[in-house]
C-alpha cells in the first residue's frame, strides 16, 4: 500500500532537488552538464528574482513507516512561465520530471503532469509545453498517452558557454 502527494518546493528543499536533479542527469546521461548546486537552485526557485517553481513528489509506504518516517521524496518536477506571441498570453514550461526508477510505473509521473495542467489552468496559461529527448521512446510514449504533441517540425537552438559570450560580442 503506498500513497502519493505532491508539495511546493521550499528553501529547506535545495539539496532534496539538487539529489533529484543529479538522478535525472544520471537518466539522461548528462551527467557533465549537471553543475546546478544547491545555493544558486536556492536563489532562482525562492530568491527575490526567482525565475523557477519546482514540486516533489512523496510516497508514503512501509518502507517510510518502518524507517520511522512520514514519506519518502521520490520524485519533482520544475518549471517556469514563458510567453507566446501567436497566443498572445503565457504558458507553462516543463523544463523536467524525475521519478525514481524504483517508483516509475505506478502513476506518479502522470500525477506530477495531471498537477502541472492544473496549475497551467490555474494561472490562465494558453498552453503547457516541454522537451524530450529522442532517444527516449518511454518518455515520449508516456507523453503521447497523456494527450501530448511531440512535434516533429521544432528543433531546440541552444548558446551557451564560450558561444553564448561570442554571440553577445557579436563574433
Amino acid at each position: 500500500m503506498s500513497d502519493f502527494s505532491i508539495k511546493k518546493a521550499t528553501p529547506e528543499d535545495c539539496e532534496l532537488l539538487l539529489e533529484l536533479i543529479k538522478g535525472l542527469a544520471v537518466y539522461e546521461k548528462l551527467e557533465s552538464q549537471c553543475v546546478a548546486t544547491a545555493k544558486n537552485l536556492r536563489a532562482s526557485l525562492f530568491g527575490a528574482d526567482a525565475v523557477a517553481h519546482a514540486v516533489i513528489g512523496y510516497e508514503k509506504n512501509e518502507k517510510a513507516e518502518k524507517a520511522g518516517e512520514e514519506e519518502i521524496p521520490i520524485a519533482f518536477a520544475l518549471y517556469f512561465y514563458n510567453f507566446s506571441t501567436f497566443l498572445g498570453v503565457k504558458g507553462l514550461y516543463l523544463e523536467d520530471i524525475f521519478v525514481k526508477e524504483p517508483y516509475r510505473h505506478k502513476g506518479y509521473g502522470q500525477q506530477l503532469m495531471v498537477y502541472l495542467a492544473n496549475v497551467a489552468i490555474e494561472e490562465n496559461c494558453g498552453r503547457f509545453e516541454w522537451s524530450v529527448l529522442d532517444w527516449n521512446k518511454p518518455a515520449i510514449q508516456f507523453y503521447e498517452s497523456l494527450g501530448a504533441k511531440v512535434l516533429q517540425d521544432w528543433r531546440i537552438c541552444r548558446v551557451t558557454g564560450e558561444s553564448l559570450r561570442d554571440l553577445a560580442l557579436g563574433k
